[in-house]
């Protein structure tokens, strides 16, 4: 059976998230019903990370196995065609090894999260950003961010349900871009870690806005990080500003020989 590796971007307002929900849409539910339009069977896609309900993606990636030895740009128009009412969208595909596998192969997931600073409501940014009306301190916070680069133990930023096995985790990057518009400043904060816990990023980024009011210090976050308690954690900010913006792997699927 050909693997085929997918490359997604989908807009989560209104899903459950990627994994399968029994009684609620879902990304991963999506494309496995469009593969089973066009091979009609049971169908069970894994994917880099499964994002939470509400949280966006441009760039995740998952794997699919088929009977038929599809040509890759076919295979996603047809899938592009049965997803074209779930806001979710096939942006590449690729004829992947057998080898390979979405979660397991991968070395690095890359989140973004958008916070817009305004006081007017959002309208073009609506559901896509995390909105606040007053103004936040962009040096304080990537202050407060430096502080959790590097490898520790994030318990104080991790769900209470979160199911890995170990609260130790390596953080490579967490830079806060700062975007100025008229009328209003957007920041972009970038997170970059092999793997994550569950709410991790949307805690670092709850914590950080706090730190950006001046509510908290950059010295908080260390005690924070040092306190290993959900109770020391900033509160956890909306789904709604998250995307993962891209996934690497060591042999990456979708480089094309002269990229």
């Amino acid at each position: 059976m050909p693997r085929y590796a997918l490359k997604i971007d989908y807009h989560g307002a209104g899903l459950a998230g990627w994994q399968r929900q029994n009684d609620r849409p879902s990304v991963q539910g999506a494309i496995e019903a469009a593969l089973a339009k066009l091979e009609p069977r049971a169908h069970n896609i894994a994917a880099a990370g499964r994002t939470d309900a509400g949280v966006h993606a441009f760039a995740q990636v998952a794997h699919c196995d088929m009977e038929r030895d599809w040509t890759p740009f076919r295979l996603s128009e047809a899938l592009n065609f049965h997803l074209r009412e779930d806001r979710v969208g096939i942006v590449d595909c690729v004829q992947a090894p057998d080898e390979f596998h979405a979660r397991f192969s991968a070395r690095e997931r890359r989140y973004m999260f958008r916070l817009i600073s305004r006081r007017a409501p959002l309208t073009h940014d609506l559901g896509l950003a995390w909105h606040v009306k007053y103004p936040l301190d962009a040096q304080l916070m990537q202050d407060g961010a430096d502080r959790l680069i590097g490898q520790h133990d994030f318990t104080t930023f991790r769900s209470t349900i979160c199911q890995a096995q170990s609260p130790v985790k390596t953080l490579d990057e967490l830079r806060i871009e700062e975007i100025t518009r008229p009328n209003e400043t957007e920041f972009r904060f970038h997170v970059r870690a092999r793997s994550f816990l569950h709410n991790q990023v949307r805690s670092f980024v709850g914590t950080l806005e706090r730190v950006g009011t001046g509510a908290m210090t950059p010295d908080d976050v260390t005690k924070a990080l040092e306190a290993r308690s959900r109770a020391a954690c900033g509160p956890v900010c909306p789904p709604h500003g998250l995307y993962l913006a891209g996934v690497t792997y060591p042999d990456d699927p979708f480089v094309r020989d002269g990229e």
